[in-house]
């Protein structure tokens, strides 16, 4: 039997953290994991091979890198990078961001790196 529903204040869950490059997952719907991260620096270079994933800015701003080119976001603004796109973020303040991907995915896809690789399905 499924639990009641209930609301969720994003503000709060950042709150109770301070780690950055390591997403806390918040809610699961339809396979899908809703994530919170904070960014801060360069993240490393991967791609999903099956995964595309979503990017909401919740507060701040950053760019996602592509080799070609780069796309600016800021607070209020998203951005579907689909799978199989090389790509890396880069904030060069703190940032709040919501991740939308399939359940279980590795924040760092194809890759394995000691510093950027979070364990999967950390709740908060």
């Amino acid at each position: 039997m499924k639990s009641p529903m209930e609301k969720i204040d994003v503000s709060k869950k950042f709150a109770l953290f301070s780690e950055y490059w390591r997403p806390k997952v918040i809610a699961e719907l339809n396979g899908q994991e809703v994530k919170l991260v904070k960014f801060k620096g360069e993240f490393v270079w991967h791609h999903h091979e099956i995964e595309d994933e979503l990017f909401l800015v919740w507060r701040g701003s950053f760019r996602v890198e592509f080799r070609d080119h780069t796309i600016e976001l800021k607070q209020d603004e998203m951005l579907v990078v689909p799978h199989g796109i090389e790509h890396r973020t880069v904030a060069d303040e703190e940032v709040e961001v919501l991740i939308f991907e399939p359940k279980a995915t590795r924040n760092t896809g194809d890759i394995a790196d000691e510093h950027f690789t979070a364990p999967v399905g950390i709740k908060i």
